[in-house]
C-alpha cells in the first residue's frame, strides 16, 4: 500500500517538479512549529504555498487583551496571527487571516455544549478538523484556485489498492493524530498534503531551527482553544444560561442516594476527582443520567465493559462494513487501543467486541477503527449496553 511522500503524491498522481510549480496549496498555519515547517516543506518541494490563518474564537477587543501565558499560545488568537505572519515572512510566502467564526460557533462551540448538556463529552477538536480545517477551508481554497490545503497534523495519507484514500499513522508514534482524523472524507483527503506526518517531532524542530523560523522552539499548545483555563463547565454554564441543569444526586446503580453533585457538565465517565462524596473507598463516576438529572457512582471494576456501541458512523479505508471485522479500536486521544470484533448492526450502529476489556468508554467521546497502521473509520460512542 504505497503511502504519498511529503509532497503529497499518492498513487496514479506522478507530478514531476515543473508540474509542482503550478500547484497551488494553502496552508494552514496556526503559528506553531507543526504548521510552520509544513509550509517551509512544501515551498522547498517546488509548491506555490500561501499562509491562511483561521480566525475562530476570539473577538477582536479579546485579542487585544491577551497576553503572554496559555491564551498567547492559542492556536486562534491574535498572538498566533503574529507568529505566522512572521513565518510567512521568513519562508517569503504570502499569509493572509480567514475569518471562520460562524462556522465554528455552529459546529464546534455549539456542538460542545449541548453534548454535555446532554450528558455526553464531546471531542471538539475532532468536529473543528472535520468541519471548520478541512471542510470550510478547503471550499474557500479551492474558490482561490488552489490545488490542495495543507496542516502540520501528524498523519500520512495513502492510496489503498480499492482506490480510497485513507489516513495511516505518522512516523511519530506518540504524536500521531489519525485519531483526531478519522471524520474526513475521500473528496477531503484527495485534496490534503500532510508533509510532517513523514518526520520525528525532534525532527521538525530541527528543521525549523535550521529554516531560521522564529516559532522554532515555540511550545506546543495543549488546551482546547475557547477554553484556555480548562474550566470547561464554567465555560458551559456562561454559554447555556438558563438550560443549564442545576445539582441533582450521585445515585448507586440501584438507585441509592448518596449525595448532590454540583450539575451533570461537571463530570464524566471515569472521573474520580472532585466528588466530595465521603464513600470510605475510590469511587467513579459510572454513568450520566441528563433525563433524571442524576450521576451513577460505583467502583472501578464497574467502568470496564467488553463491548462499546457507537453511531455516526464514517468509514474511510472501506466505502462500508458489510461483514464482521477484527481490528485495533481506539476509545479515546491517548488510548494505546485494543483488539476487537466490529460489526455494524440494523440500525447502522457499530458493536465492537474487545478481546480485553476497556476503562471507561465514554458517550460522546470517538472511537476509532485501524486496520494496521491505516484508519478504517471510526464513530461517535453511544455506550456499553445494547
Amino acid at each position: 500500500m504505497p503511502v504519498r511522500n511529503t509532497g503529497g503524491q499518492a498513487e496514479g498522481r506522478d507530478e514531476k517538479m515543473s508540474d509542482l510549480c503550478r500547484k497551488k496549496v494553502v496552508v494552514g498555519m496556526s503559528g506553531g512549529v507543526d504548521s510552520s515547517v509544513a509550509a517551509w516543506l512544501l515551498k522547498q518541494q517546488g509548491y506555490e504555498v500561501i499562509g491562511v490563518t483561521m480566525r475562530t474564537w476570539q473577538e477582536d477587543g479579546a485579542d487585544r487583551e491577551e497576553s503572554s501565558g496559555q491564551e498567547g499560545n492559542s492556536c486562534c488568537g491574535l498572538p498566533a496571527v503574529e507568529d505566522a505572519r512572521a513565518v510567512a515572512e521568513t519562508i517569503g510566502i504570502p499569509h493572509y487571516v480567514m475569518n471562520f467564526r460562524q462556522e465554528f460557533k455552529c459546529h464546534v462551540v455549539d456542538y460542545f455544549v449541548e453534548e454535555y448538556l446532554q450528558g455526553r463529552t464531546p471531542n471538539p477538536c475532532i468536529a473543528c478538523n472535520r468541519y471548520v480545517k478541512w471542510e470550510a477551508l478547503l471550499k474557500r481554497s479551492l474558490a482561490l484556485g488552489a490545488d490542495y490545503i495543507a496542516t502540520g497534523h501528524y498523519a500520512r495519507i495513502t492510496r489503498l489498492p480499492n482506490g480510497r484514500y485513507a489516513l495511516c499513522r505518522s512516523v511519530t508514534e506518540e504524536k500521531d493524530q489519525t485519531y483526531a482524523l478519522y471524520q474526513l472524507t475521500q473528496e477531503q483527503l484527495a485534496h490534503t498534503l500532510m508533509p510532517v506526518g513523514e518526520y520525528e517531532k525532534t525532527r521538525i524542530r530541527a528543521m525549523a531551527e535550521e529554516a531560521g523560523l522564529p516559532v522554532a522552539h515555540k511550545p506546543d499548545s495543549q488546551e482546547i482553544c475557547f477554553v484556555p483555563d480548562n474550566d470547561y463547565a464554567g465555560f458551559i454554564e456562561r454559554e447555556a444560561g438558563e438550560r443549564l441543569p442545576g445539582p441533582g444526586n450521585f445515585v448507586t446503580a440501584r438507585g441509592e442516594i448518596l449525595g448532590r453533585h454540583k450539575g451533570i457538565t461537571h463530570y464524566t465517565i471515569g472521573q474520580r476527582r472532585g466528588l466530595e462524596l465521603a464513600a470510605g473507598e475510590r469511587v467513579y463516576v459510572t454513568q450520566i443520567r441528563p433525563d433524571t438529572n442524576e450521576v451513577v457512582i460505583g467502583k472501578n471494576e464497574d467502568i470496564f465493559a467488553k463491548e462499546v456501541f457507537c453511531d455516526r458512523v464514517s468509514f474511510m479505508a472501506i466505502e462500508d462494513l458489510r461483514e464482521p471485522m477484527r481490528v485495533l479500536a481506539k476509545i479515546r486521544y491517548n488510548h494505546k487501543g485494543e483488539l476487537c470484533r466490529i460489526e455494524k448492526l440494523a440500525d447502522e450502529r457499530v458493536r465492537a467486541v474487545f478481546d480485553r476489556p476497556v476503562r471507561a468508554a465514554t458517550p460522546g467521546q470517538s472511537i476509532c477503527f485501524y486496520d494496521g497502521a491505516y484508519v478504517l473509520g471510526g464513530g461517535i460512542i453511544t455506550g456499553t449496553r445494547e
